[in-house]
């Protein structure tokens, strides 16, 4: 409260006979002012005007307070940061280089696995560390850390390259760990070392991607203890934007991280003996459960571990080094089902039905077996969305490369960055165990099972190339008994992300999550001419089939206001319990997707917008983007 109203306020009292509450002057309750002397009421205001501005200015410091902690927080941790910067670039990066100079492994090995790390070291220790330790000392006269954050933020998002390539990395550092010995022995000795803290390379590794998640927790408590009309603020909200931008990439890998980890447990838990290690299995649920016997009423204690494609139906087994189970049964999600049964003799059950096997199951109470069933059943409806209802064969090779062609002309091959699943299968890449290779025939991104053939190609001298499938049965002459290409109907989604996009009203890259409590994903959108009231959500720009589709007639079109939690970019579609949450990249493509958008919404035909990117084309033009 300002000094001047407490004097008005109280000034008021002064002069006032008669008060609505009980007041104490000289240790008696008085009620009427009238009964007050004026020496009294001297002393009555002046204690009284002295309290409630003391008061204020206890606040007032109170606040600038929690605002010097929450920046010297900053500061600490980023002394910290810049340490475990030093010991990656400087020592393993650098010993491992040297030795690689001397041909003991290949040099891009190690340029490989640290990637931008030197650019991220130099940013801090040169620039951004300085700048804050140099703001900090003069707190006291510019008690501020939005402008530094606001001026340096937009060089974080060199962290994407890093957390782009840390799956890689990963699996690299891995490889060569194993395969080299020099190399495994310059990280063991380095690793020993007390700098390192008993902690692996992997761990160190990790600190950059968790670094701007940290920035966006800090600044975000920094804004909520900041007045609203301090002049920090605007630059304090516009580095918030930035960071947040870069955060979600961060969070991405981490859970990525999280996700691998928990896979490598299991994979021991198992003996090894399961092929589970997999980027792109994802864990829902896992516990104890009781199995019926299909012959007896007996029950039998079992294990299950429910993945986003699979079930592991296990037996316990004795160990003495934690829980170790044998695998009795896989059960594919897909063609899955779950009904709650009722059995007099065993409450709680439930089964679960797939092509592999029927399972009765019994929870250990009623609370457990809606929650398996629900896991169940949420699992089986993601699968069905993203793979069931739309499986069919590959699109014909001869809309890149004509079937007379085939073979006589080397192809435009497609980008590794424009696709996330193989062309022909559809299956998702990953680094580990389902990598990218190139069709030599189509140019087409296949994975390693879809490439294992090879056909002799007339533009590279009549050499044998590694073609896909279709390519491989089409240059040779031959017919796939298994799988003819035009023998199957193409599904809802089966439209390739560049077939759309050079035909639509609005095509372009967002951010988007269905829940606010997880990361946001980079996904290509689409909503083509010939579907002009559907959205259609892909995984790049030369996707062959689209992650899902949002049919946008009757959905509300909420503008997300500028706030702590939301950049100003941000729009909401929401129908009922359904949200699905969009970021643009910046003000001016958001208002050309909701210009789009609310039209749609309503069932009208939308008009032809501009590229919503200089590289990229848009539906209104015969282009196709490149994925740039």
């Amino acid at each position: 409260m300002d000094a001047s109203y407490i004097f008005i306020d109280h000034v008021a009292l002064f002069f006032s006979t008669q008060c609505s509450f009980t007041l104490n002057v000289s240790g008696f309750p008085v009620a009427d002012m009238t009964q007050v002397t004026l020496p009294q009421r001297r002393v009555m205001l002046s204690d009284l005007i002295t309290e409630e501005i003391t008061g204020c200015f206890q606040q007032e410091q109170i606040k600038e307070l929690k605002l010097y902690k929450i920046a010297n927080e900053l500061l600490q941790t980023e002394r910290a940061y810049v340490t475990r910067l030093h010991l990656l670039d400087q020592v393993f990066c650098a010993k491992l280089t040297e030795e690689a100079g001397k041909g003991t492994f290949p040099v891009e090995v190690v340029k490989g696995i640290f990637s931008n790390v030197g650019s991220i070291y130099t940013f801090h220790s040169q620039f951004l560390l300085p700048d804050l330790e140099t703001r900090m000392s003069q707190w006291a006269s510019t008690p501020r850390i939005g402008d530094i954050l606001a001026q340096l933020a937009p060089f974080l998002r060199m962290y994407a390259e890093y957390v782009k390539n840390f799956d890689s990395a990963m699996d690299l550092l891995k490889q060569w760990t194993e395969r080299s010995v020099q190399f495994n022995a310059i990280i063991q000795d380095i690793q020993s070392q007390e700098a390192c803290g008993n902690l692996t390379l992997q761990h160190h590794m990790l600190e950059p991607v968790q670094r701007v998640p940290r920035y966006e927790m800090l600044l975000k408590d920094y804004l909520k203890k900041l007045p609203e009309d301090d002049p920090d603020c605007s630059q304090a909200e516009k580095s918030l934007n930035i960071i947040s931008m870069a955060a979600t990439h961060s969070n991405m890998a981490i859970r990525k991280m999280e996700n691998l980890k928990k896979l490598m447990e299991i994979y021991e838990m198992l003996g090894g003996e399961e092929d589970i290690v997999n980027p792109s299995n994802e864990l829902i649920k896992e516990g104890q459960i009781l199995k019926l016997a299909a012959r007896n009423t007996s029950s039998m204690e079992r294990y299950l571990f429910l993945f986003n494609n699979m079930l592991l139906y296990c037996v316990p087994k004795f160990s003495l080094v934690g829980q170790r189970f044998t695998v009795r049964t896989r059960v594919g999600v897909e063609g899955m089902k779950v009904l709650e049964t009722s059995n007099e003799d065993y409450p709680h059950t439930f089964q679960v039905s797939g092509k592999e096997r029927t399972l009765e199951l019994q929870a250990s109470s009623e609370q457990d077996k809606e929650d398996w069933i629900k896991a169940f059943k949420e699992t089986i409806e993601i699968f069905q969305q993203k793979n069931e209802t739309f499986k069919s064969a590959s699109k014909e090779v001869a809309d890149e490369v004509s079937v007379k062609e085939l073979g006589k002309r080397a192809p435009r091959w497609i980008r590794d960055n424009e696709v996330t699943m193989c062309m022909k299968c559809k299956e998702p890449f990953n680094p580990l165990t389902r990598r990218r290779h190139h069709c030599r025939a189509c140019g087409y991104v296949v994975c390693y099972k879809c490439s294992d053939y090879k056909a002799s190609l007339r533009y590279d001298g009549n050499k044998l190339n590694k073609v896909c499938k279709d390519c491989y049965f089409i240059l040779t002459g031959r017919a796939d008994a298994e799988e003819p290409v035009s023998g199957k109907k193409r599904g809802i989604l089966e439209i390739e992300a560049a077939q759309v996009s050079g035909n639509s009203f609005l095509c372009g890259f967002l951010q988007y999550s269905t829940d606010r409590t997880k990361p946001c994903q980079r996904v290509w959108c689409v909503i083509p001419q010939h579907d002009a009231l559907v959205l259609y959500l892909y995984g790049a720009p030369q996707d062959v089939k689209a992650q899902c589709t949002i049919p946008l007639l009757g959905y509300q079109v909420e503008d997300v206001q500028r706030s702590v939690d939301h950049p100003p970019t941000s729009f909401r579609l929401c129908q009922s319990k359904s949200v699905h949450c969009f970021t643009a990249d910046t003000e001016e493509v958001k208002l050309r997707w909701l210009k789009v958008i609310r039209k749609a919404v309503i069932g009208e035909i939308p008009e032809c917008q501009t590229p919503v990117d200089d590289n990229l084309a848009n539906g209104c033009h015969e282009g196709v983007p490149d994925g740039s």
